[in-house]
């Protein structure tokens, strides 16, 4: 199965992707030419990271019969520092709020299986990350 996005020149350092009808804007930093017409292209593997896991996670808990009031991904990557410059590590913080959510095991226990098995067998972001990036995650249960 082949996926395409087509991605068109606006002008300077400014593109449009098309992805499956939906546009988003790209741009470049301001010292490299860039307007601020959008996010930098890789902060994007950052935000799909997010994404993917993040629907994975909420439909596996939903499975487990896991309710919360809140959910919050924070992706965080630590670039190298020669060229081309690519995540050498990523860590992810899965925050969630729920009743009874604090010190509460057996929740605890629910998402960090739901999270593994995101990363281990459906998040294909994550898969491909993987290859490149030493990969961590933590998670975060705060009462509502």
């Amino acid at each position: 199965m082949k996926e395409t996005v087509d991605t068109n020149w606006i002008g300077n350092m400014v593109f449009e992707s098309d992805i499956e009808g939906y546009k988003i804007r790209l741009d470049a930093d301001e010292k490299y030419g860039g307007t601020n017409q959008g996010p930098r292209p890789k902060r994007l593997i950052l935000s799909a990271l997010g994404g993917c896991t993040a629907m994975d996670v909420v439909s596996i808990l939903g499975k487990k019969q896991v309710t919360f009031k809140e959910f919050h991904i924070s992706v965080t990557g630590d670039l190298t520092d020669e060229y081309p410059k690519y995540y050498k590590t990523i860590h992810v913080v899965f925050s969630f709020k729920g009743d009874n959510f604090e010190n509460n095991e057996e929740i605890l226990t629910k998402v960090d299986r739901a999270i593994n098995l995101s990363w281990d067998k459906y998040c294909t972001v994550t898969a491909m990350l993987n290859k490149s990036s030493e990969m961590s995650y933590e998670i975060v249960l705060l009462n509502s």
